[in-house]
């Protein structure tokens, strides 16, 4: 699934190839994503330009002088720019048409993505108006997750994965950031110290900022038009490597389910 570096590596790869440029074509060859795309879009969005391109926790929002355009990747999907006369993908759902040439595909084999359309003020809509603050921001600090914390009995890997706590810490960079941290994954977090949520707190942006910054080498696959995502490169410490050794200690690496999700951590060095 892709997680909050790989839609940031998204953003930052078609920005410069949509911004601005006014969209000649809306193309809906399946409406059936997670939720209907609107039977109005290609009515709304024709000869409108995006005059901004930004991302809410994993929501793309593309700004218009008369709405948003919201695109969720899901599951599986992926944007890619290509030519507009390329063949199309058997999974590409959705494609806008820019007079610059290009041509942004939404692919999405699972359809579990969203592209949708408001005309009210993006902060009041139900899917952003609950979110937490992003990870990278200095609203995601170790005050305010030790205060949010008190009395939790929760696990603290399901905590931080909980959007209303932090948006965009999915299950690969939960996984890491305690790893990092010297946290249990399955620790209370109400039992958790305010000195070790700081050190929570600068490994998670860490590990993020890392991940951005090598997914940001592979740009090149947007405009190439192979539809490569440009994940990052980087080595995972804990997540994917049951079994394996502890980088730190050696010792077999343990797997458990949380959240009905994969969690993997060292038994020796996560306390």
């Amino acid at each position: 699934m892709p997680e909050l570096p790989e839609v940031e590596t998204t953003l930052q790869g078609i920005h410069a190839h949509v911004r601005n440029s006014p969209i000649t074509q809306v193309n809906i060859r399946n409406p059936r994503l997670r939720w209907p795309v609107p039977e109005e879009l290609a009515e709304q969005l024709t000869q409108q330009s995006f005059v901004k391109i930004t991302r809410r926790a994993k929501y793309l929002l593309f700004f218009t002088d008369n709405g948003t355009l919201i695109i969720h990747l899901g599951m599986s999907g992926s944007l890619r720019i290509t030519d507009p006369q390329s063949p199309y993908d058997k999974h590409d759902h959705v494609e806008l048409c820019f007079n610059n040439g290009n041509a942004l595909r939404l692919k999405d084999p699972r359809r579990f993505g969203a592209v949708l359309w408001t005309t009210a003020p993006i902060d009041a809509h139900p899917l952003l108006n609950h979110l937490g603050p992003e990870p990278l921001s200095d609203d995601f600090n170790a005050d305010d997750l030790f205060n949010l914390s008190r009395k939790k009995t929760v696990a603290v890997k399901q905590f931080i994965m909980n959007s209303k706590i932090v948006v965009g810490i999915g299950n690969i960079y939960a996984n890491e950031a305690l790893f990092a941290s010297g946290i249990h994954p399955k620790r209370a977090a109400g039992k958790i110290s305010k000195l070790r949520y700081e050190k929570l707190c600068t490994e998670s942006k860490r590990i993020l900022k890392e991940a951005i910054s090598q997914g940001g080498t592979t740009l090149k696959d947007f405009v190439g038009g192979t539809g490569k995502p440009g994940y990052f490169k980087q080595e995972l410490l804990v997540y994917g490597r049951k079994d394996q050794p502890c980088v730190k200690c050696k010792k077999p690496l343990k797997e458990i389910r949380l959240g009905n999700r994969s969690t993997v951590y060292c038994t020796c060095c996560q306390k």
